[in-house]
């Protein structure tokens, strides 16, 4: 494993290898376990969640819980529910810590539960119909489930909808959303219902608790459990939802709403003075207070997320880190609700943070690595990290130490000799300090030198942070030999909002003039870098730099790797389905209205100019940046005689997901760059 140490440039440097070690490969990354969901039981006893294998014939995963015992040291991971061929799924505990509540997809979607301790899983719900999740009430005697229904559905039970036989398959709309990310809107909303729970089970269909709302609750297509929290005595819900109407695809506003547990009265607003998000419902363990993140610019899907707090007594609201220049990801109460625990960016790294729930003071409780989960305990925080050389495993920070709860890779990543990751920064655009970092392949000689793979990243409100990715993993580039940077540009995120505002109405200026001169500072610092031998890759935000580069940068690189990016500005604010985000990144206007808005950083107005070797990658299900966008890139390389190569992977979204087509993912990608660099394939 990687030991982070401090030093002017705050370096990740590997110890030494062992004997006979190798380089990572996308078919390790592929094959990793993977861990999420985790809960932990009221009194710190049991760590459970959910965990993912790899099932490489199927094209897939399988999902199983596992469990872990927090009262014993040494204790080692043990499986607490795993059927064969049968996804478990969403772990929770009930109040009094024996039991685990979980999704199962053993026939129609279900609740289920098992003891703790193991036994005979039971299943609790019998409804017909699929559901998204679900959330047991504080109280024992209620369970929330979340799932797909036509909306103003009173139950869970699914219409009964009768097709005429002669009829066509042709989708017919009135309005947008026409389609979202990677599905075609086919009617249904995400609802949530309440069934009554009982020690033999939750029969029925339960009750509607949205009224007269129409909307998607959670939100889609990311939204979960996170969006939607019980009160304390378990008669009320709290969730998150954007009304829909003509306006949804212009509109980042959703809000949070209260609602009678029991159907019995509509819900009502309690953030419809703020036009922007408000999201994150969290009601305090005591049931005093409800905490939420709000954003204040409408149309803004990546303004700062600024923790509030609602006294619900009273009805007064605090923004308790309206004076922290950072955005609140994720929210979590201490046991005693004195505290308020989150995650939050900062510099390329995503630690955890205390806040005084009274004064709003901000405490760092980590340093290096992304956090992914966090749930308060009796006996301290445990929560899941990850960095840009280690997947998630489970840790405990208990005052001011950490322990390592698990290892769950050790077998497979044993003999993988990991890179050496070096922070640095330079002075880009508008002399603001920029951070980004270098990853150096592991066994290097002193003297060697590798070519470099630059890659930016997406968003454009995104950051190249310390954490671990199974799909553009910096780990797996620095295995077959080329040597990483990436650059946190303007507009990304972890440096104050400032920082990431400061991409709008300039995509292709402050964004540019970032990366090349931290490219100039990385090769300059690291004599390990060939900068001469250079290929750049980026997707989506970094997809569109890479088509702005071969008009604006075009002597620079041996090749481009595009996927998913932007090539013509114009046809993109016609064709995606958020519009919100492309039309706030252009100004606020619609394309007709401002069209200089748009074109002033449109790659296609400078074809002309292109001539780097390009390897263009879409996705046919990708209806953010349509695939469309890839074809008209390619048509424009192959026209001028650029070099050039087009994947296409049908169905498939915004990203590539499915482990094999991961592997062909990097193996024409590497394969492009080896062909343009020399470096052969490892």
């Amino acid at each position: 494993m990687k030991k982070l140490l401090s030093t002017s440039a705050l370096a990740f440097i590997a110890a030494a290898a062992p004997a006979g070690a190798r380089q990572l490969t996308i078919d390790d990354v592929t094959m990793l376990s993977r861990v999420s969901a985790p809960d932990v039981s009221k009194d710190g006893h049991w760590l459970v969640w959910q965990q993912r294998e790899t099932d490489l014939a199927a094209d897939g995963g399988k999902f199983d819980l596992w469990r872990l015992d927090l009262t014993r040291k040494g204790a080692a991971p043990e499986k607490l529910v795993a059927e064969p061929d049968v996804d478990e799924t969403a772990p929770q505990f009930s109040a009094d810590g024996t039991t685990v509540y979980f999704q199962s997809n053993k026939g129609d979607d279900a609740v289920w539960s098992v003891p703790v301790t193991g036994g005979t899983p039971k299943q609790l719900t019998s409804f017909k119909g699929g559901m998204g999740g679900f959330k047991v009430a504080p109280t024992g005697d209620k369970l929330l489930v979340f799932a797909d229904r036509k909306p103003g559905a009173p139950s869970l039970e699914p219409a009964m909808v009768k097709k005429d036989p002669n009829a066509g398959n042709a989708r017919t709309y009135d309005q947008m959303f026409i389609r979202h990310w990677a599905s075609w809107a086919d009617g249904n909303r995400s609802q949530i219902f309440v069934l009554p729970l009982t020690a033999d089970g939750a029969p029925g269909n339960g009750v509607a608790i949205e009224g007269r709302l129409v909307g998607d609750s959670p939100s889609k297509p990311f939204g979960g459990g996170e969006e939607v929290s019980w009160s304390a005595d378990g008669k009320t819900v709290y969730f998150a939802l954007r009304e829909a109407g003509r306006t949804e695809p212009l509109s980042v506003n959703l809000d949070i709403f209260a609602a009678p547990a029991d159907g019995s009265a509509p819900p009502v607003n309690l953030t419809d003075a703020n036009d922007g998000m408000d999201n994150l419902p969290t009601v305090s363990p005591d049931g005093k207070s409800l905490a939420w993140f709000q954003m204040k610019r409408p149309g803004y899907e990546a303004d700062r997320q600024v923790l509030m707090v609602r006294d619900l007594a009273s009805g007064t609201v605090r923004a308790l880190t309206e004076s922290w220049d950072r955005s609140v990801g994720s929210i979590a109460w201490s046991p005693d609700s004195k505290a308020i625990i989150v995650t939050a960016e900062d510099t390329q790294e995503v630690p955890i943070w205390s806040v005084d729930a009274k004064s709003g003071k901000v405490t760092r409780l980590t340093q290096t690595g992304s956090v992914s989960a966090v749930v308060p305990t009796a006996r301290g925080l445990v929560f899941a990290m990850n960095s840009l050389t280690a997947p998630d495993d489970f840790y405990l920070l208990s005052g001011k130490k950490t322990v390592r709860l698990t290892s769950v890779n050790a077998e497979k990543l044993a003999g993988v000799d990991m890179p050496e990751v070096t922070r640095f920064s330079f002075a880009g655009a508008n002399n603001d300090t920029v951070w980004g970092y270098a990853v150096k392949p592991a066994g290097l000689a002193v003297d060697a030198k590798v070519p470099v793979a630059f890659m930016v990243h997406g968003g454009p409100q995104g950051s190249s942070n310390n954490s671990w990715s199974y799909r553009w993993n910096p780990a797996v580039f620095a295995g077959a030999g080329y040597g990483l940077v990436a650059v946190d540009f303007h507009g990304s995120t972890g440096y104050g909002q400032g920082f990431s505002d400061a991409i709008r109405n300039n995509w292709g200026g402050w964004p540019l003039e970032d990366l090349q001169k931290g490219l100039a500072a990385a090769t300059t610092k690291f004599t390990w870098l060939d900068g001469d031998n250079a290929c750049a890759l980026g997707a989506s935000y970094g997809g569109y730099m890479m088509n702005w580069i071969e008009g604006q940068w075009p002597d620079r690189f041996k090749c481009i790797v595009q996927h998913d990016g932007v090539f013509d500005a114009r046809a993109m604010a016609y064709e995606t389905e958020e519009l919100w985000f492309d039309e706030w990144e252009h100004g606020g206007k619609t394309y007709y209205e401002d069209p200089a808005a748009f074109e002033k950083w449109n790659p296609v107005n400078h074809v002309t100019a292109w001539k780097t070797p390009q390897l263009v990658i879409t996705s046919e299900g990708d209806y953010r940046i349509p695939y469309t966008q890839g074809i008209a890139a390619f048509t424009a390389l192959q026209r001028r005689d650029i070099p050039s190569r087009l994947i296409v992977f049908p169905g498939g979204s915004h990203w590539v997901l499915k482990p094999k087509e991961s592997r062909q993912w990097y193996g024409e990608v590497l394969g492009w760059m080896g062909k343009w660099t020399g470096k052969q394939p490892q």
